[in-house]
């Protein structure tokens, strides 16, 4: 995750695994942060009427009398075709939260439709399973609530032959699962991990999309890391089935590589890495040499054709290869990423520089990955260097105060590599950048400053000179009566002043 250096800069005598202290300190909070920001949405799937995309006639308000003739039609209609026209009917008022609502108050309502869903007749079965569709996505907890007892029969036609019918249930499912505990609580020992696992096979791509968003929905519960993730049992855990592999094979760079399942898959990986269950599990299966080649896909694709929605991919592959970047075992297991780390940074720098024409906002995951890779790797250090990545990297540091602090902290990262590191910073632009960051107000970005600055005179002496003779004890009388700043303030003007 994220790693920052925090805390108080002291005298020149303190060492580098002090500061690598400081930088950890708020680690475990800021994972558990990224952890809590989820994603969490509903689809619906409307496409066989003008009037349902809003541009025919307007669709009427159903009271429970009306539910209840739909209903008793659809159910004991003599002519199919007037059965279905009913379930029509019913669908179209169900779009309305206030015809939901007199549906599920209405006794036995649900019970006819789960009956007409297990029908014989396939028309009928469709129709009860795009009402089912419409009751999930509404954002009343109590209408999710009361679809569960149609939950079972959803799971059960996942394993049926109708592409459609299967695309459809899995929406329907992913609904109702981010909604209601109750309804995953009844559909984990139903097995509905193994029916995803087998549904990822599918050969059909709308069906693996749906999925995608289906398991996505499933792994943003609360839950997920305790009950759902852990590789406890094959038969109710993501783990300890065969997701992540064929997760991992969908994500495989190339001409077969679909965009809109890669998204949904990418999104699942990172909700795994971010519970931090087992993420060991997901390297030894490959998870970072194929995310690492993916990224260089991506930063090819975009140089290729500039697509403004490669972004939607590019977001969760960034954040994943960051999660597992913070694993131990990566340390021993690096070569099996089987990727250059020329082409690694290279690649970052294409995306980083397409945010920032295109998506400033995500500037910052981008960096965060660039943070994960330069913290303990003096070899990505090198390649920040010798491609010449420095002065880029400073072109980002006006887009926003947290840019500047993910950037000084990169900046952080390569300084104390020791002098040798530290003399090739110093060639290009970087005090000016500094002292330009000490004329900001924000004291996140100043404090960044400061230990970048605490780095450089440690291990490059003539820092100490040059800062004097452009004004830099200037740039920081500003900040001395500022309490989070005054020690490091004050122990960086002694160095500056007596060595």
């Amino acid at each position: 995750m994220w790693r920052r250096r925090l805390g108080h800069l002291r005298p020149v005598v303190c060492g580098v695994e002090e500061l690598r202290g400081r930088r950890r300190e708020k680690e475990a909070a800021l994972r558990k942060a990224r952890r809590e920001q989820q994603l969490v949405s509903k689809r619906l799937l409307r496409d066989d009427a003008p009037d349902e995309s809003g541009e025919g006639c307007v669709v009427a308000i159903l009271g429970e009398a009306e539910v209840q003739q739909f209903l008793r039609l659809a159910q004991r209609g003599t002519e199919e075709k007037d059965r279905e026209r009913a379930l029509v009917s019913l669908r179209r008022g169900l779009q309305h939260p206030e015809t939901q609502q007199n549906f599920i108050r209405l006794e036995g309502s649900m019970r006819t439709l789960v009956g007409l869903l297990t029908s014989n007749h396939a028309l009928l079965q469709l129709e009860a399973a795009r009402c089912l569709h419409e009751l999930s996505h509404s954002e009343q907890s109590a209408v999710a609530e009361a679809c569960l007892p149609a939950t079972s029969y959803l799971l059960t036609y996942l394993s049926g032959h109708s592409s459609d019918f299967i695309e459809l249930c899995l929406y329907t499912l992913g609904n109702l699962i981010v909604e209601s505990e109750a309804v995953r609580s009844q559909l984990l020992p139903q097995g509905i991990v193994p029916a995803m696992a087998a549904c990822i096979q599918s050969p059909h791509v709308a069906v693996l999309e749906a999925l995608g968003y289906a398991l996505s929905q499933l792994l943003q519960a609360k839950e997920a890391p305790e009950k759902i993730i852990p590789p406890a049992s094959a038969s109710s855990s993501i783990l300890g089935s065969t997701l992540p592999q064929h997760m991992l094979q969908l994500l495989q760079p190339g001409p077969k590589l679909n965009p809109g399942v890669a998204v949904e898959f990418a999104w699942c990986l990172h909700y795994i890495t971010c519970s931090q269950v087992n993420n060991a599990l997901l390297i030894t299966h490959g998870a970072l040499s194929t995310l690492g080649l993916l990224l260089l896909y991506l930063a090819g694709d975009i140089q290729r054709t500039e697509d403004a929605g490669l972004e939607l991919l590019a977001c969760p592959v960034l954040r994943c290869i960051s999660n597992l970047l913070t694993e131990a075992v990566v340390e021993t297991m690096g070569e099996q990423m089987q990727l250059r780390d020329e082409r690694v940074m290279a690649a970052l720098f294409v995306l980083l520089q397409f945010f920032l024409q295109k998506q400033p906002s995500l500037l910052p995951e981008g960096l965060w990955l660039l943070n994960n890779l330069t913290a303990n790797s003096p070899s990505f250090c090198t390649s920040l260097l010798s491609l010449d990545l420095i002065e880029p990297l400073l072109q980002l540091l006006p887009v926003s105060n947290v840019v500047s602090v993910m950037v000084l902290t990169v900046l952080c990262n390569v300084a104390e590599k020791g002098p040798a590191y530290c003399q090739q910073l110093w060639r290009g632009p970087l005090l000016p950048s500094l002292l330009n960051m000490l004329a900001v107000s924000d004291t996140e970005v100043v404090g960044q400053s400061l230990e970048l600055l605490h780095l450089l005179f440690l291990y490059q002496p003539e820092a100490v000179q040059a800062f004097l003779q452009q004004s830099g004890l200037k740039a920081l009388e500003r900040h001395q009566e500022v309490a989070q700043l005054q020690d490091r303030v004050h122990a960086l003007w002694q160095t500056a002043l007596h060595g």
